[in-house]
């Protein structure tokens, strides 16, 4: 691990070669510049130096150590579990994690913290900067699945329950769901750029205008090693199909929201799984995924969807998770 004392010494007194800015160092890492600040304060780890000019560097040597742990907390591990470990255990940890089966998809969720009420308010003063900043703070001391369903998915199931009371505004749902998509665009885009797994391709069916929760699905799967091509939102079918065949994807995942919910959509799914090559998996997730259906695999969960991205990258079979309580 570099070393704990911070200021003492000056570069260019000891080997560890060439020095980065913290900008180089994020770009370097694909970690937030916020993500190293807060794990600097809270874990004592990246170590900066001084330049004689007051500024702060930090050894390139940090980079391959700060890569690691970017893979462990991929693999679902906490900030505060790696961050700090030793060489020796942070090796150890993603041995093990590599060897070890996929955490149960119905493993407990924390209860949203008393952080919630400081993430509205950000909310309701269209403060930008400090709801980024709590948000890449509770990424760096969280796993994904963990961030997206006890961060994420209460602070926007609550701002849409004020809207429907009355007490937010649309410009405050709007607000928050393109904040939150920015976010986890830049979260996923590292991850994409390590992951090597098999190619799923992401999309929303005609009609089905809500891209939030297809933006934390491909996080998910991106953070479980698969490679991500993401087309948004309301893609015909056909061309769904057709792009699905041309790049040889493995799979194809469709996010349906409560407000497609329906035989319109079930249709579309059918007609989908038809016009998809017997070997390219299709999984459907949200509050409007219908169940049951051959061929398709539905995930009622963000944990159901890790499992099986998890599987999916390991090369094992997938199939459709059971229904909640079977």
């Amino acid at each position: 691990m570099a070393r704990g004392a911070r200021g003492v010494s000056r570069p260019g007194e000891h080997d560890d070669g060439p020095w980065l800015s913290i900008g180089a160092l994020s770009r370097a890492t694909g970690i937030a510049v916020e993500t190293l600040r807060t794990w600097e304060s809270r874990y004592g780890f990246p170590v900066p130096e001084r330049k004689a000019s007051g500024h702060r560097v930090y050894p390139i040597a940090a980079v391959p150590r700060l890569r690691r742990v970017a893979q462990a907390l991929s693999l679902g591990h906490r900030a505060g579990q790696v961050v700090g470990a030793s060489e020796e255990s942070l090796a150890k940890l993603l041995e093990s994690s590599a060897a070890a089966p996929s955490p149960s998809p119905h493993s407990s969720v924390p209860l949203p913290s008393e952080d919630l009420p400081a993430l509205l308010h950000h909310v309701k003063a269209f403060d930008a900067d400090r709801l980024t900043r709590q948000f890449l703070s509770d990424w760096a001391r969280m796993g994904p699945v963990e961030f997206l369903e006890a961060r994420i998915g209460p602070l926007v199931r609550a701002v849409g329950e004020g809207w429907e009371q009355h007490e937010l505004e649309i410009r405050h749902e709007h607000f928050l769901s393109e904040r939150i998509g920015d976010m986890l665009r830049s979260l996923r885009m590292p991850l994409e750029e390590r992951a090597t797994g098999p190619l799923v391709v992401f999309a929303t069916l005609p009609g089905e205008a809500h891209g939030l929760g297809l933006q934390m699905s491909a996080l998910v799967l991106a953070a479980a090693g698969c490679r991500i091509l993401y087309l948004g939102t309301e893609v015909p079918v056909v061309q769904v199909a057709s792009l699905a065949r041309d790049l040889a994807a493995r799979a194809v995942a469709i996010s349906i929201s409560s407000a497609t919910k329906g035989q319109a959509s079930a249709a579309a799914l059918r007609k989908l799984r038809e016009a998809l090559p017997r070997r390219v998996a299709l999984v459907a997730g949200g509050d409007g995924a219908p169940a049951g259906r051959p061929g398709i695999d539905a995930v009622h969960s963000l944990r159901d969807l890790d499992s099986w991205g998890r599987r999916l990258a390991a090369g094992l079979p997938v199939g459709a998770a059971p229904e909640p309580g079977a």
